[in-house]
C-alpha cells in the first residue's frame, strides 16, 4: 500500500493523507498522470471515512497536485518541473550527508548544523 496513516498522532487523518500524497509526488513514486487508489480502496485500506479521503483528494485538487476526472478516478497533475527539483535536492543532501558520515559526526550534530545553517540563511534575508 502507498499510504499510511497513524491514528493515535493528533494530526488530522485527511492532512496525513494530503501529506503523504504531495511526498510521492515530490519523491517520484507518484508521477505525473498516474492513478490514485479509488476514493473507497483507500477509505477501506486505512480504514477511514470515504468522506475523509474525499476532503483530501478535494484539498489537493484545489492545490494543483491531482485532477479529479469524474468518472474515471483522480490523476497526478503536472508539478511544473517541483518534483524533478525536490529529486534534485534530495540528491544533494544524500550526497552531503554521506560526506558528513564519512567525518563520523552523529545524526544529532548534522540536525544542528542543518538548522544552523537554515537560521543563518532566513538571517540574511531578514537583513538588508
Amino acid at each position: 500500500m502507498l499510504f499510511h496513516t497513524h491514528p493515535t498522532s493528533g494530526i488530522p487523518l485527511y492532512l496525513q493523507l494530503i501529506e503523504q500524497v504531495k511526498h510521492a509526488v515530490e519523491t517520484g513514486a507518484l508521477r505525473e498522470g498516474d492513478r490514485l487508489p479509488t476514493i473507497r480502496k483507500v477509505s477501506e485500506d486505512l480504514v477511514m471515512n470515504p468522506n475523509t479521503v474525499v476532503r483530501a483528494y478535494r484539498e489537493l485538487e484545489q492545490a494543483g497536485v491531482i485532477e479529479v476526472r469524474h468518472g474515471s478516478g483522480a490523476y497526478v497533475k503536472e508539478s511544473g518541473g517541483r518534483a524533478r527539483v525536490i529529486q534534485k535536492a534530495q540528491s544533494i543532501v544524500q550526497s552531503a550527508l554521506e560526506r558528513l558520515e564519512a567525518l563520523d559526526i552523529t545524526e544529532d550534530e548534522i540536525r544542528r548544523v542543518f538548522e544552523n545553517e537554515l537560521a543563518q540563511i532566513q538571517m540574511q534575508k531578514r537583513t538588508p
